[in-house]
């Protein structure tokens, strides 16, 4: 049995029937991180030893009966801008290399209170800021499907982690795609919740209006089961909704008979790629073939929420990246005559380019003379994109599109154009714009055998619709079973 292929829910049975222990299971992953971090480069900070003694302490506690929760002792990864009590959140930056938090977000306590063992902090582009993970400060992750491509970005070490069964599954966040781009060129699940479902208490801030957070898992059901520990209301966020608990699992069916689904056409327009259309267009005919309804219809809103997106996702980071001053916590150059020159010189050399690009560009959009011609104006188009939206959603179930218009691309072919990265994320930045629930499940693999994506985005607080027609889909096509990373160079 090869332990790290198992899903989370296969996990659970093994250890419920006693085929494996706690034990078993970290030991296997701790083994395969040091087999496979070297290609890969998905960590900034492995916890290797600590999880195996973290899973005898937990394996005696389970057969002293002082613990019954059915996740006791699942392995789990996190990405390196969520704050881990004693352990470093670095955001993989230079800022923040040897800064250690105070306090766990919510979400890691709700992790800690099922009693899972964290693996480690895993690698992304600085302060959640590209679609590559080539912008840390640390490494460059490598895709497990071929290691000369990008794992996508921001969470790129948390999708490659997961691809190459490093981790069985992992908590990252949100902001314009970066859990569903990587999802999508690592060929796993990738679930960006709807905006207030769960706190963000405790994630390093990058666009406070538009930051989620989200797990990133082998399959829909693993997504569905930590949707569940997360989701809630936090009084620590404001923007935390209160809603009733619901249980996610119970919402996979198999079936979608009479599910409207929306296509809109401007999303299989100019940009995207062929293989990548023709991928999704089998996929819409395997779900007319289990019973959905399919229509095609217009959503002729990308363009403007690209545009709008990085307005206001970079006026924010601009505000939120204003404490990082070389005074506090922070990274403080060696080398100043005064106060003025502490503040320039640490942020000169403690931010990467992409980084400085963001925070010049949203410092511009907000200052007097162009607040309102660009800022404001963003925001205007950003109710545009809402109510488009809403007005699809008044028909539609689900909307369907690419989550990417390529596959992964070769490390190295965009990072020195900013433009052309920014369009790759053209499929995913409008649902964070506004504020819905979205998912990115693996729809096939390009003649290269590269995975394509496919992004189910759903209406405010239906995560219960996308993970069924989600789950409807994977059980129809079985991708995990039938493709698997190959670590080719």
């Amino acid at each position: 049995m090869n332990i790290t292929e198992l899903t989370v829910h296969e996990l659970q049975e093994k250890l419920e029937n006693k085929e494996l222990s706690i034990t078993d299971i970290a030991k296997a992953y701790s083994d395969r991180i040091e087999e496979k971090e070297e290609q890969v480069q998905a960590f900034v900070t492995t916890l290797n030893k600590d999880a195996i003694e973290q899973a005898k302490i937990v394996q005696d506690k389970v057969e002293k009966g002082e613990i019954k929760g059915n996740l006791a002792g699942i392995p789990i990864g996190i990405k390196d801008n969520i704050c881990t009590k004693g352990i470093k959140t670095t955001c993989s930056s230079k800022m923040l290399e040897n800064f250690i938090s105070p306090y766990s977000a919510t979400v890691m306590e709700k992790v800690e209170q099922e009693n899972m063992i964290n693996l480690g902090k895993l690698n992304m582009d600085e302060f959640a800021m590209g679609s590559s993970t080539e912008y840390s400060y640390f490494k460059k992750t490598k895709n497990p499907w071929n290691l000369n491509k990008v794992p996508g970005g921001s969470s790129g070490g948390l999708a490659a982690a997961v691809a190459a069964q490093m981790v069985p599954w992992a908590l990252g966040s949100d902001t314009g795609g970066s859990i569903r781009q990587p999802a999508s060129f690592c060929g796993v699940v990738g679930l960006k919740p709807t905006y207030g479902l769960v706190s963000r208490y405790g994630l390093v801030a990058y666009a406070s209006s538009l930051d989620q957070i989200g797990p990133i898992t082998k399959d829909v059901t693993d997504c569905a089961m930590l949707l569940n520990i997360i989701a809630g209301h936090d009084e620590k966020d404001t923007t935390s909704s209160d809603r009733p608990k619901v249980d996610y699992t119970k919402a996979l069916k198999n079936n979608v008979k009479g599910l409207k689904i929306g296509v809109p056409k401007e999303f299989f327009g100019e940009g995207i790629n062929e293989e990548v259309k023709k991928s999704l267009e089998k996929a819409i005919k395997t779900y007319k073939e289990l019973g959905a309804e399919i229509e095609e219809f217009s959503l002729d809103i990308a363009k403007y929420a690209l545009a709008s997106y990085y307005i206001i996702a970079s006026a924010e980071a601009s505000s939120n990246l204003g404490r990082f001053d070389g005074i506090r916590y922070t990274y403080r150059t060696p080398e100043f005559k005064n106060l003025k020159d502490i503040y320039k010189k640490s942020r000169s050399e403690g931010f990467g380019a992409e980084v400085k690009r963001r925070i010049i560009l949203g410092t511009y959009v907000l200052s007097s003379g162009y607040y309102d011609a660009y800022y404001k104006k963003a925001q205007k188009v950003r109710t545009l994109v809402m109510n488009e939206f809403n007005k699809g959603f008044e028909k539609y179930d689900v909307i369907l599109t690419p989550t990417s218009p390529t596959v992964a691309f070769d490390i190295g072919s965009k990072s020195d154009n900013p433009l052309e990265m920014y369009l790759a994320d053209i499929c995913t930045v409008s649902i964070n714009v506004a504020g819905l629930p979205a998912i990115s499940i693996p729809a096939g693999v390009d003649k290269e055998g590269m995975p394509i994506g496919m992004q189910l985005i759903g209406n405010r607080f239906c995560e219960e619709t996308i993970l069924n027609a989600a789950y409807t889909f994977e059980q129809a096509i079985k991708f995990r079973e039938n493709y698997k990373p190959t670590f080719k160079k």
